[in-house]
């Protein structure tokens, strides 16, 4: 009997543990492969699109976004200062492509991470 609590004990203990994890993944979010456009340009060559038109004043006021797998998602608030940040330290004036940690909240990207892409 009481190797059977134990045991009961230890597997809902694991279970427990397991579960933690993976809600420790999903608060991180997920990996996207894309590029940082502002929506104003988003409906046109987002691959070759200039770094120098998404960081102008226009372009900028409507807003900077997240260009994956033909659709355009825009960064939310807190992920908006994250990406300007991102494309400005880009060697890259076109084509530069960028890894989004974070997931879509309400239509919109809630980044904890942009990099540029290695190799891209």
């Amino acid at each position: 009997m009481l190797k059977k609590i134990i045991f009961s004990l230890t597997a809902v203990m694991a279970l427990s543990l397991v579960v933690m994890a993976q809600d420790a993944k999903g608060a991180k979010g997920d990996e996207h492969v894309g590029y940082i456009v502002d929506k104003h340009c988003s409906a046109g060559d987002v691959a070759n699109h200039g770094k120098g038109c998404a960081l102008s004043a226009d372009c900028m006021k409507s807003g900077l976004g997240f260009y994956a797998d033909g659709k355009f998602t825009p960064f939310d608030d807190k992920s908006a200062p994250l990406a300007k940040t991102a494309l400005e330290k880009s060697k890259k004036d076109k084509g530069a492509k960028f890894k989004v940690t974070g997931k879509v909240v309400n239509g919109k990207m809630a980044a904890t991470n942009i990099q540029e892409a290695a190799g891209e």
